[in-house]
């Protein structure tokens, strides 16, 4: 048998484009070939093969892919655990996964119920545990409630006095004398000063109730870090165990990426509508995607990828990230009966004849409805016969 030369390869390739396979597979096929010692009844025997699987998985035209999408999504979707996803370790650290975190994408939900980040590094930070963690540091955000013991009143000179652990203050790189000027707000028109490891403030208020509620205020300042990341876990990565990454209880992209040492073109958010207003609506058709396949995956589910890019296709095709239901895509459609036929029947019905709506019956809901042939499939074909023509034609043969 012959051994396959690159003229016959390139030759067998191009064949196999012109039976329209596209680009992108021949150039996987090339790569995957190049380094093996084919027989040229192999190549052939091989390339037919892709030829045969790529045929069968070309949609057929008129293909309900909407509904084939939606099956194939809700079917698996049913069978997924309610649970949560903890990181080793963290107790409270937790993703939400499984049927939720489905739910809350295909709602285009505002805030997720645990918004979180990946940050990776650039390449000095990411590979040096010392490193990663002064970037640790810059992020994670801290509160005086987080740096202190305890922050009393002092009834007698209607002092506010907060105890700060300088162990903590030292291991987190906070400067005691900084925090002074970070807390002079509320000082309002007294003083605040260090007394060693505390800070004395003294806002001449000598109201109970107001000392109060300053208090509270000052146990929630962020003294450091970015305001919405609540927590952040150092560990390595899932894809290399010598890079160190970050992984955040709470969200803020856009202060993230503005840190030394982040590498904002691999970070990532699992919140939806702040990778739009980021980064744009194809960013976002992305993130939908991802995060979809992953939640899968966990489960254990297999779903082709093709019924992720309808899915997400139509949530992104107005440039805006559009919810699947009632409020969102199903609720804007221009047929009453495909309305009604989703959700709140009588209520879309009543709103449709107070305002005098038409139904065109284009789709395929409302043809159902009416007892039509959809428009789907082989109904999706019109023939047309034409009588006179047709007897025209039996006449000649008989004459």
């Amino acid at each position: 048998m012959t051994i396959v030369t690159q003229e016959f390869l390139e030759k067998k390739l191009k064949e196999l484009h012109e039976d329209g396979i596209p680009q992108d597979l021949i150039d996987r096929i090339k790569e995957r070939v190049k380094d093996e010692e084919l027989h040229e009844v192999q190549l052939e025997y091989f390339l037919n093969k892709i030829f045969i699987n790529y045929q069968n998985s070309v949609v057929e035209t008129s293909e309900p892919v909407g509904t084939i999408a939606a099956q194939s999504l809700g079917e698996p979707g049913t069978q997924m655990t309610l649970r949560t996803f903890h990181y080793a370790g963290v107790e409270e650290f937790s993703v939400t996964q499984g049927l939720p975190r489905l739910i809350e994408i295909v709602d285009a939900r505002r805030f997720p119920s645990t918004p979180n980040m990946t940050i990776y590094l650039t390449e000095e930070y990411g590979f040096d545990k010392d490193e990663a963690i002064k970037v640790h540091n810059r992020i994670e955000q801290l509160r005086i409630e987080q740096i202190s013991s305890e922050v009393d009143l002092d009834f007698v000179n209607w002092n506010i006095v907060i105890n700060l652990i300088p162990d903590i203050c030292e291991g987190k790189n906070i400067d005691i004398d900084s925090i002074p000027k970070l807390l002079k707000r509320y000082k309002k028109k007294g003083t605040i000063k260090r007394d060693g490891n505390k800070i004395i403030i003294n806002p001449k208020i000598e109201d109970l109730q107001k000392l109060q509620k300053i208090r509270e205020k000052i146990l929630k300042k962020v003294v450091k870090g970015i305001r919405g990341i609540n927590r952040g876990l150092l560990t390595p990565s899932d894809q290399n165990e010598k890079e160190w990454v970050i992984k955040t209880e709470g969200t803020n992209l856009s202060g993230v990426i503005q840190i030394e040492g982040v590498d904002a073109t691999r970070t990532v958010s699992n919140h939806l509508h702040e990778v739009e207003e980021l980064f744009g609506i194809e960013a976002a058709r992305n993130l939908i995607i991802n995060e979809a396949k992953a939640v899968l995956k966990q489960q254990g589910l297999d779903v082709d990828l093709r019924h992720l890019l309808v899915l997400a296709d139509l949530m992104c095709k107005t440039g805006t990230i559009q919810s699947i239901g009632r409020h969102g895509i199903s609720g804007a459609k221009d047929s009453v009966f495909a309305r009604a036929a989703f959700e709140v029947t009588v209520n879309q019905l009543l709103d449709a004849g107070i305002y005098g709506e038409e139904e065109q019956l284009l789709g395929i809901p409302e043809n159902v409805i009416v007892g039509q042939i959809a428009p789907i499939g082989s109904g999706r074909v019109q023939v047309r016969f034409d009588i006179d023509k047709n007897l025209e034609i039996i006449k000649n043969k008989k004459g």
